[in-house]
Order: C-alpha cells, then structure tokens, then sequence
C-alpha cells in the first residue's frame, strides 16, 4: 500500500458512495483528506470517523453544491486562500437521470453538466499546474462505462461520462512525463446510492459491483506503470463496454436502449 502521509487529498461527491469510499481509503493510507458535498451532515459524521480512527485533523469538511455556476472556481479559490495546497484530486462528484430526455427538466439537465463536467474541469485546472509544477500528484476523475458507447434513456449522462474519459487520458498524455498520475476510473454498475436518485434499468442489476472493487481497481491501476490513463472497473464491464467496438453503432444503439429501458418499444 502505498504511503501517502502528508499529502492533502480532496474528494468531491465524498457524503456516500464511491467518494465515501476514495476518502476512508486515502485517510487509510495516511493522507490528509478534505470531503466536499452538499450533505454536511453525512459529511461531518464522515470526517468524524475518519479522525477518530486517523487523528483530529486527519479529515475536514467542505459543504457546497457543486452543481451551481462556478462552484469549482469557488471552492479552488477558498483552499487557495485557505493555503491549502491538494496533492490529490478525486473529482468523483455526478450524477444522472434515466428518463428520456424530452421529459429531463432543463434545470436537471443544466446541473448535470455542471456537476459532472464544468466543475471536474475547474477543479482539475485549478491544481493540476501546481501537481505538474511540484512534479508530484493523483488526480482520479471518476468517468464510467457509460464513456464507451452512447446511452439512450441517460444521454446526458453518457455524454459526459465520455467527455470525462476523453479529458482525462488526454491529460494523461500531457503530464505521463512530470511525475503526476492522472487516472479515469470507469466503474460499470456499482452498489452505491446512484441508482436510487437516479433511476436504473433491472437489466444492469447482475453487472453490479461492490464499492471496495471500484476502488481496488483504482489503486492497482495508480500503481501500474504501463496503465495508461484510464482503467475499466471488472471483466464483465470490460468485455461489455469494449464489445461495441466489434459491432455498427446503430446496432450497439439500439441494444443499448433495450437494456436501458426493455419495457419500452423502440
């Protein structure tokens, strides 16, 4: 395992779920985290955990609604001033709906893109230059499966789960050089609060993996040199997520939308 004492991490999405998870294992590996979500709540019991068990000041809490204009820049610039530096960035916050997307509010829909792109790339922006600077870094952009294939009934969410991996592997390409390790983590289907808030088809209930897989996979993927810049969670998400290659768009389209929503006819 390795040891990352002394190193400040920030983690957003971090008040259940995948984020939840990123936080307790970086705090298990000796950095210092900083846990960013609206729920302050779920984010205060958090962090009280991870100091009872770390030390006082082993964890703090951010409340803020990243879904709202410029929160990345917001939150970059309390930290800055703050004096914070971020050695690690998890940017694990998103969410989606599955709906068609003629019945998606606007403002749903404005607040997806927020979340799930505008404020991962300020952030990203933010503390990359000084990882790149100090030639030592992590940033984990938490894309999906959801990245390799369009995806009717979540095409919003699709569509920025393929900008996420896109981003990503191109910074990889950009900083492979400096010392910094940049990582886009494609979960398939994981047991996380995500599918409740945000609707799911039963037909993905057997792809369904534990939190703890998602984040094994991360830390293997970190550790391996020769990974490249992004990692699919599971062989089963692995093989499903590359198949679409071997098949024409309208096909893998149209499979896609029946096992999204298999009580619909298309």
């Amino acid at each position: 395992m390795e040891d990352l004492t002394g190193k400040t991490a920030l983690i957003t999405g971090a008040s259940s779920g995948l984020g939840e998870s990123y936080a307790l294992e970086l705090a298990e590996r000796g950095a210092r985290v900083i846990l960013v979500a609206r729920r302050a709540d779920r984010l205060r019991d958090l962090a009280n955990r991870i100091s009872a068990k770390h030390g006082i000041y082993a964890a703090s809490v951010l409340p803020m609604d990243l879904s709202v204009k410029d929160a990345g820049s917001t939150l970059a610039k309390v930290l800055k001033g703050r004096g914070t530096q971020i050695d690690i960035l998890v940017n694990n916050a998103g969410f989606g709906h599955t709906i068609d997307f003629i019945d998606e509010d606007n403002k749903s829909v404005i607040e997806e893109l927020t979340v799930n792109v505008h404020t991962l790339v300020e952030l990203t922006h933010a503390f990359l230059p000084g990882m790149v600077a100090r030639k030592d870094g992590i940033v984990i952009n938490v894309a999906s499966t959801a990245a390799f294939q369009s995806l009717p009934y979540m095409a919003v969410y699709g569509a920025t789960k393929a900008f996420v991996l896109s981003f990503t592997e191109a910074l990889w390409g950009e900083t492979r050089k400096t010392g910094v390790k940049v990582l886009a983590v494609c979960p398939g289907p994981t047991a996380t609060e995500f599918f409740e808030a945000g609707g799911s088809s039963p037909a993905l209930g057997r792809f369904i993996r534990s939190r703890e897989d998602v984040i094994r996979t991360t830390f293997d993927a970190l550790a391996n040199a020769n990974s490249g810049g992004s990692v699919i969670d599971g062989g089963l998400n692995k093989l499903t997520a590359l198949s679409s290659r071997f098949f024409t768009r309208k096909f893998a389209i149209t499979l896609a939308a029946r096992v999204m929503n298999p009580n619909k006819k298309n």
